[in-house]
């Protein structure tokens, strides 16, 4: 498939626009003459086979003839917006990754919001929900409507600079480590390696939003705002405090963009092997991609939340548990720091299946979120870099003019 208007073919055929048979015979012989070499390569089993067809010796002529004028017409092709990333400036991939961004948290944040609570450990009893519609009704019914939008605002705040950094810079390294290890074609090793890397920049940003955003989703949140919630958690815990999570969100999002990633590149080769903007395509691959990484990282997103809420429950709840030593166990639970922390207090007020709390809300979460985040940047990605190659063409028609 070809974005109409967007790719520039030569058509190397004999005929002459301007009807003249002696400039088309030239042109004829001098395309064949270049062509000449081509068939220089082919095997006297074959030229043995074709000669016995003394009768069809035109018919034979013209069809190679054809054939190599095909294969030349493909390699002066202009190529597609995906078939050379370099086709699509850095600019490009920050501004479709920032808007991407933004349209899928912004698009899926109630889910999110609900994710966020099911995974408490020590939920209040009016805040225990059976699945994710029921908890969205009974939020809206109790709490008014606007309440699983509470910390959109930071969100998108957040989102723009640290989705344009990740798409930014997964593509810079996707192309250059894939030109390293596999020269010429796709290398699934570079793709996750640049997610990994992709992940470092993202996270480094988006992190203090993420604890903002979850504090404010909480049942009985008591900031009144976005600016109140982080001046309280600076007065109260320090600056710090927007970073404690950056270990686990880093555990969990490495492995989970790494799959990501490969995964969805690996569905576009199946889906989408010549790599065209097909919109379906990428909504698909991106759904199953961050449906099965979602799946696959729900333990760590768990521990994540703990330890961007720290929970008052699940304080409560240890400090009390630790009987003789409850003045000492107050002061050693005030905070939960640290992943192999959060990994044991989940275990020990949850058990195994406390891993999986939210698992069903994070995956619905993922589907359709990582659906719109590709089919977004992908559709700007195409629209922006086809506006620029239609520029830099018109520019150059107007040079030789």
């Amino acid at each position: 498939m070809e974005a109409a208007g967007f790719v520039r073919r030569r058509r190397m055929t004999a005929e002459s626009t301007g009807g003249d048979p002696g400039v088309a015979g030239a042109s004829a012989g001098a395309e064949v003459r270049w062509l000449g070499g081509r068939f220089w390569g082919v095997s006297e089993s074959i030229v043995g086979s074709l000669t016995p067809r003394i009768g069809g010796e035109t018919e034979l002529q013209t069809v190679e003839f054809l054939r190599a004028a095909q294969d030349a017409e493909t390699e002066d092709t202009e190529p597609d917006y995906e078939g050379l990333p370099q086709g699509a400036s850095t600019s490009t991939h920050m501004f479709a990754g920032a808007v991407a961004g933004i349209m899928e948290h912004c698009l899926m944040f109630p889910i999110d919001c609900v994710k966020t609570r099911m995974q408490c450990l020590q939920p209040e009893p009016a805040a225990r929900y059976r699945n994710v519609m029921d908890a969205l009704r009974r939020i809206v019914a109790t709490e008014g409507v606007w309440r699983p939008m509470r910390g959109l605002n930071v969100t998108a705040v957040g989102a723009g600079p640290a989705h344009a950094l990740y798409f930014a810079s997964y593509e810079k390294l996707k192309k250059t480590l894939s030109d390293l290890i596999h020269p010429g074609a796709n290398s699934h090793l570079a793709n996750g390696t640049a997610g990994c890397v992709a992940t470092l920049l993202h996270d480094a940003a988006m992190n203090p939003t993420e604890v903002v955003k979850q504090r404010m989703q909480m049942y009985n949140s008591p900031y009144r705002g976005v600016s109140d919630c982080i001046r309280a958690v600076w007065q109260k815990e320090g600056p710090a405090a927007f970073y404690r999570s950056y270990t686990t969100q880093l555990t969990m999002n490495v492995p989970f963009q790494a799959l990501h990633f490969m995964t969805y590149e690996y569905l576009q080769e199946v889906l989408n092997p010549q790599r065209q903007y097909n919109p379906s395509s990428h909504m698909l691959s991106g759904a199953l991609a961050g449906a099965i990484a979602a799946a696959a990282t729900t333990p760590l997103d768990v521990c994540k939340t703990l330890l961007n809420t720290q929970e008052c429950l699940t304080l409560s709840c240890l400090s009390s548990s630790q009987g003789p030593g409850k003045g000492q166990g107050q002061g050693a639970h005030r905070q939960i720091s640290g992943l192999a922390h959060a990994f044991r207090t989940v275990y020990r007020l949850g058990g195994l299946k406390g891993f999986f709390k939210g698992v069903q809300a994070r995956v619905i979460y993922q589907v359709p979120s990582t659906a719109i985040s590709w089919s977004v940047y992908e559709f700007f990605k195409y629209g922006l870099t086809k506006h620029q190659h239609n520029k830099r063409r018109a520019q150059h028609k107007e040079a030789e003019m």
